[in-house]
């Protein structure tokens, strides 16, 4: 596997590195982060210039890239100090790029090129996390309409968008019944109308966290919410499928992203080491801190291995089910331990907001848990691994 970039990536990169500087500086998040306020600026930003829209086919207005390429530049993004989830989002678009029919897909990037996000996923429920097939939300047919009844949970971006992606069961099946357990059907849900109002029957709730501060994350609770049999997407019965569509590519992207975080605080706290001075020398000189260079250097060159391995894998036609599931759990508990480590090496002013060691901290936790936990890839990749070596 040759992972040396292209000319193209290599201009693509510095043009990251170039916009980064102009819009997304540390000062900057640093407000956003305290105020609790979306980095609109920084987000325009890339959809004028076109990083957002990468991946994208060219029908919708997007640039078809590779999946090596959308690393590359989730990685470059990250590395330069932006929050963790502030890009990628994108890559659910294929949910509606696939299934959508033209009205939803319409709707969907009309929403997406005035810089709002296309739609929130409403998939996980307060009693279905890892366990998708205890979803509980669902809809019902009366007299010639569809009826919502639910609770999502962890819902990013539910405050700020106009549409929900909502994955429900039929009431009509028994939900006890082996061949129902997984049989869910998606439905495109207008959260507002365009002065804003909140759909009837829709009520939000943010949740406060200790990390992702520009983001919100919220409940939503469906009380009986009218919809029309367009609204449905794709395939009745099909969800599920159609959910994990892109599944393993938007997991790889959270992988690229712990690793840019990762690279952003082992640089700061390396330049530190080399810098502050204790007993009349830098920290630096310690062979303790050098441990936790060195340390923190080789958890960040195997996370990039996983990254770029899995990538150029997805690239050339291969299968990584084994691959993406132990890219995330080892990228997601990695990332953290470099992050934890930097903090260390940086010592008190490291716990202080004005470090963004702190900010990178605090947001890198939640990737053990978000995007699949690390017991469940433990399970997807434990179980795919004995196959191997099943007579």
């Amino acid at each position: 596997m040759d992972f040396a970039l292209t000319e193209e990536q290599e201009l693509l990169l510095e043009s990251v590195d170039e916009l980064m500087e102009r819009y997304g500086t540390e000062q900057y998040f640093k407000e956003c982060d305290e105020k609790h306020e979306w980095p609109t600026e920084f987000t325009d930003a890339l959809l004028e210039n076109g990083f957002q829209m990468l991946g994208v086919d060219e029908k919708f207005g997007g640039t078809p890239v590779d999946v090596m390429t959308l690393m590359l530049v989730s990685e470059r993004i990250c590395k330069n100090g932006a929050p963790i989830y502030v890009y990628g989002n994108l890559c659910a678009l294929k949910d509606m790029t696939e299934y959508g029919s033209p009205e939803q897909q319409e709707q969907c990037f009309a929403e997406v090129m005035a810089g709002r996000p296309g739609f929130v996923l409403g998939f996980t429920e307060p009693g279905a996390g890892s366990d998708s097939s205890s979803l509980a939300s669902t809809y019902e047919r009366r007299d010639g309409k569809v009826y919502l009844n639910g609770n999502k949970s962890f819902m990013t971006n539910a405050v700020n968008s106009k549409y929900m992606l909502c994955v429900a069961r039929n009431a009509a099946d028994d939900p006890t019944l082996r061949e129902n357990r997984s049989k869910f059907s998606m439905w495109w849900v207008p959260l507002r109308d365009d002065e804003g109002n909140l759909t009837p029957g829709i009520s939000i709730e943010p949740l406060e966290k200790i990390g992702w501060n520009m983001g919100n994350t919220c409940e939503l609770h469906m009380e009986d919410v009218v919809l029309e049999e367009k609204d449905l997407v794709g395939v009745e019965g099909n969800g599920f499928m159609q959910a994990m569509v892109n599944f393993e590519v938007e997991r790889l992207i959270a992988c690229a992203q712990s690793l840019g975080a990762a690279e952003c605080a082992f640089e700061d706290a390396t330049h530190y080491a080399t810098q502050r001075v204790q007993f009349g020398k830098p920290i630096g000189k310690n062979q303790l801190i050098q441990e936790h260079i060195t340390e923190m250097y080789m958890k960040i060159e195997n996370m990039r291995n996983w990254v770029y391995k899995t990538a150029w894998k997805i690239d050339n036609g291969e299968p990584v089910q084994i691959d993406s599931a132990v890219a995330k759990l080892y990228c997601g508990r990695a990332a953290f331990e470099v992050c934890d480590t930097a903090l260390q090496v940086m010592g008190g002013i490291g716990y202080t907001k004005d470090c963004r060691i702190s900010r990178l901290w605090r947001d890198q936790r939640v990737y053990r848990i978000g995007a699949g936990t690390d017991e469940i890839m433990i399970h997807i990749a434990g179980r795919a691994i004995q196959k191997l070596y099943q007579d």
